[in-house]
């Protein structure tokens, strides 16, 4: 995938976009938090008044009623801390699906050129595991968060009412502990950002090792997969552990300053209560609220690294989804919802890398219901002139015309819905000979699923199939051969009844009998309709109205078959090297 320039997601984008959107769920959230919170605070009370007043009075009605209160707040705290669990971690999990669902659309909407640099399983990674981390944006992670920080601040200000002095000292490490934090947090997000990168990678060579794995045990090249994979592997540990010691740093930092505050809190506490300055029920709330306002702060290191590679996420889902889509071209205004099918190319030019054309100035009339073969060696530019007639390119200069308008300015909707496209190496779907066909139609009548069958000479096969057109294929059809697989794939095309038709070596899989049966089909699938041909075998061509021959990206030759012949010039060897051959 090619780099791009690294876009941060900002804290007001999040909060406008996720936060602000789900405001119900989280304020309900911060409401049961508040009140949890509250419910945690009346131990450390009770037990002040336990000390302090009940015990020495012998008061056996004030301890009921206070072990009720404690009881009934440990109850509160149980229930809202189920329910916020609930509210919270449900909405994020619905937050993610609708991500992965917008980050997918958005990612099956991009041009070609995209795809043609980008790896599967790196995608698959982009769609699936990016977003995962706005769980702690939605989340109990948040909520986490805020609740800390409300408790953290009741618990100052009742720390304040016993005793300012030990207060003082406490927040001084406690301030110098969230400066650390801040710090190194800055730090752990280029990590994480990295990380998401990394994970990518290794799920693309992943994805692509399981897909290839015939090659790989024909050339017993499994050791050097299993290497490549552990390379992979090892420098995710590497970015794993980069991000658990700098966590940990914070961690144990906050472990020995707030240590050292609890140190100095039993000196402090000790003297004031020998010298009858406090009570030994307010030494234990004040330790007790110390608790409830130092966990909080402790937890933010972990609940500060969730949110921290929840913004890595965001950053790698930001950056896809600023990649401009194919229908995003404002110039893309013509609807036809009908049309001929006069193809024109007019001084067309193409390259894929910048100074290295392809295709070069090619300039020829395809008429509508007409078929235009395209031949020439490999290399030549034949199935690049292709995709441009499909508009899956667009032309680096010059102009493909339909029916007369600009094929960068017709939407790809009303152009592709007429479109059908044969490949060489045709992709199918797992699932079943059926669903494969139904595939650009699936709303047909059995009628003509039939008729397509029929045409492709697909029934040849499936009447001897014990489930027939409900036969299922395996991952790509791996449980047909390459000739069952190609008559699926021209199936499918003639039950999309195309108004444009490329055909690219859509016999090559075939072996001779197929062969035979697939070219009366094709010659009843191309009547009426305009069909670009690529084929290395030059006798399926013969009938073809226009013969074009491309060599080095350009035209080198035009006309049918028996003009060229009598030309004796490129086409001519093409054709009687085949023949001798």
């Amino acid at each position: 995938m090619s780099e791009k320039k690294e876009r941060k997601v900002t804290i007001g984008k999040v909060f406008k976009t996720i936060i602000w959107p789900r405001r119900k769920h989280l304020f309900l959230g911060l409401i049961l938090i508040v009140i949890s919170r509250l419910a945690s605070l009346v131990l450390p009370g009770a037990s002040k008044i336990l000390i302090d007043d009940v015990i020495p009075s012998n008061d056996l009605t004030m301890l009921k009623w206070l072990i009720g209160g404690v009881v009934l707040a440990i109850v509160i705290q149980a229930t809202t801390s189920y329910a916020l669990t609930q509210i919270l971690s449900v909405e994020a999990q619905n937050l993610i699906s609708k991500l992965r669902s917008q980050v997918q659309a958005h990612i099956i909407k991009l041009p070609i050129r995209f795809f043609d640099n980008a790896k599967t399983g790196e995608l698959v990674s982009r769609i699936m595991t990016d977003v995962e981390g706005v769980r702690n944006l939605v989340g109990t992670g948040f909520a986490q968060m805020i609740g800390g920080i409300l408790t953290a601040v009741i618990s100052l200000f009742l720390l304040i009412s016993i005793s300012p002095l030990m207060t003082l000292y406490v927040l001084v490490p406690v301030i110098i502990f969230g400066l650390v934090s801040l710090k190194a947090f800055g730090r752990i997000r280029p990590i994480f950002r990295e990380r998401g990168k990394l994970n990518a990678e290794v799920t693309g060579r992943l994805t692509e090792t399981l897909g290839g794995i015939r090659v790989i045990k024909g050339f017993n090249a499994e050791q050097q997969e299993v290497k490549i994979f552990e390379d992979g592997v090892e420098r995710l540990f590497q970015n794993v552990k980069s991000s658990l010691t700098a966590t940990s740093l914070v961690t144990s930092a906050g472990a020995l300053l707030l240590g050292l505050a609890s140190a100095g809190i039993m000196g402090i506490g000790g003297y004031m209560i020998m010298q009858g300055d406090m009570t030994f029920g307010d030494f234990l709330a004040f330790t007790l609220y110390l608790g409830f306002m130092i966990a909080p702060i402790v937890q933010m290191s972990n609940i500060g690294s969730q949110l921290t590679e929840a913004f890595a996420g965001l950053d790698r889902t930001e950056e896809i989804m600023n990649t401009p889509l194919e229908s995003d071209d404002l110039e893309r205004v013509n609807d036809l919802k009908d049309f001929k099918g006069d193809i024109q190319f007019q001084n067309v030019s193409f390259a894929y890398e910048e100074g290295k054309e392809v295709v070069k100035g090619v300039s020829f009339l395809a008429p509508s219901g007409s078929v235009n073969a395209l031949v020439g060696s490999s290399g030549s530019g034949k199935t690049t002139i292709a995709g441009l007639a499909a508009s899956f390119l667009n032309p680096d200069s010059g102009t493909v015309y339909l029916d007369g308008f600009d094929l960068r300015t017709v939407t790809l909707e009303s152009y592709r819905s007429r479109l059908g496209v044969v490949l060489q190496d045709d992709f199918l779907f797992e699932g079943t000979i059926r669903e494969n066909i139904l595939f650009p139609r699936p709303d047909s009548s059995e009628d003509e699923l039939l008729n397509a069958v029929k045409s492709a000479y697909v029934n040849e096969f499936t009447e001897r199939f014990e489930e027939g057109l409900d036969t299922l294929i395996g991952e790509r059809g791996v449980k047909l051969s390459g000739g069952q697989r190609q008559r699926i794939a021209i199936a499918r095309a003639i039950l999309a009844d195309p108004k444009i038709l490329i055909l690219d070596e859509a016999t090559s899989n075939l072996d001779t009998e197929s062969e035979t049966l697939i070219q009366a089909s094709l010659t009843e699938l191309m009547k009426g309709r305009t069909t670009f041909v690529i084929a290395h075998r030059l006798s399926t061509i013969r009938q073809a109205d226009q013969i074009l021959v491309i060599e080095h990206g350009k035209i080198a030759e035009t006309g049918n078959h028996e003009e060229l012949i009598e030309r004796r010039g490129r086409y001519y060897q093409l054709y009687t090297y085949q023949a001798r051959i």
